[in-house]
């Protein structure tokens, strides 16, 4: 678990030199273009009084790490409940309900943060019906605090660290993660739990035919910002299970599978075009240059330039 948060140690989560009054917004997915998920990323006061909570209508999961802190909350006047929450605690909120008031004094001199992870209830709903053929009004999920979840943890790592980059992943990469986020919730934390199974593996995925399809379609259209629903639409199934069907028939994710499409492209036209690279990363459905270059120096352990001078 240590090691999986060792995103607290980033430059852009370092707490403010200024004591802080309230909780400090530093980062959020709200310019990259997500669907179905909202994340956002907090400088937290090392204490903090009378804190209204309004209600929110999506469900709400919240990732602590750095300093440990006292939380307690109260409903309309009512008695004070105190908690703890320590370095990879979570907090998980159904949507809905009362505001409620809070306050917090941190317990050591270790600044904390917070991750915001905001799940769509729709996206919820749909994916309980495409899993297990749920009805959705029959499903609610249980609320929890202070729990920790190795998975859920991972999850919002990953995320968090892609709100770090100037240029974050798109739609593709958010859905991805919010389905994967929604399934493990329905699984573990609604009132029917282990009811929720993942489906057999059926003897086939997709087929020839409709990955053919599903490639000339990415490749028509990579310069765009794709999302899981687009893709799905190309093979009729819904995107649970397109996004299952195609893991099980290429070994990776849709995501992965387009991250590699848009690297190929980069890399060809950087070996047998001189167009600029600010041209190259449009093309290849990147967010900009800087978004071109981080992307291949991670999967090709160099940069685009260095590569077309090499090539």
């Amino acid at each position: 678990m240590t090691e999986q948060l060792t995103v607290s140690q980033g430059t852009s989560m370092r707490a403010p030199k200024n004591k802080l009054a309230t909780p400090l917004l530093y980062l959020s997915s709200a310019e990259a273009g997500w669907e179905g998920l909202v994340a956002q990323a907090f400088h937290e006061p090392g204490e903090l009084e009378g804190w209204i909570a309004t209600a929110m209508p999506d469900i709400s999961l919240i990732l602590f790490t750095g300093g440990a802190m006292r939380m307690e909350r109260r409903y309309a006047n009512g008695p004070w409940k105190a908690q703890d929450l320590r370095q990879g605690d979570l907090i998980l909120r159904p949507g809905g309900g009362m505001p409620y008031e809070l306050r917090w004094k941190g317990l050591s001199c270790e600044p904390t943060q917070t991750l915001h992870l905001h799940l769509s209830k729709d996206l919820v709903s749909r994916t309980a019906e495409e899993v297990a053929g749920y009805d959705s009004t029959r499903l609610s999920l249980i609320a929890h605090s202070g729990f920790q979840d190795p998975l859920l943890t991972q999850i919002g790592i990953a995320l968090w660290r892609e709100l770090e980059q100037s240029s974050p992943a798109g739609k593709l990469y958010a859905q991805t993660a919010a389905q994967m986020l929604a399934i493990h919730l329905l699984r573990h934390y609604t009132s029917v739990g282990g009811a929720i199974k993942e489906p057999p593996q059926g003897l086939k995925g997709l087929t020839q035919q409709q990955m053919r399809r599903l490639t000339d379609f990415i490749q028509v259209h990579l310069s765009q910002d794709l999302s899981l629903e687009v893709l799905a639409q190309q093979t009729g199934f819904s995107s649970y299970h397109f996004a299952r069907l195609f893991r099980q028939t290429t070994g990776e994710s849709p995501h992965h599978f387009v991250l590699r499409q848009r690297i190929e492209r980069a890399q060809r036209l950087l070996k047998e075009t001189d167009v600029p690279l600010a041209h190259i990363a449009v093309e290849s459905g990147f967010a900009n240059q800087s978004h071109l270059t981080r992307v291949f120096k991670q999967q090709r352990g160099f940069t685009p330039r260095a590569y077309r001078q090499e090539r």
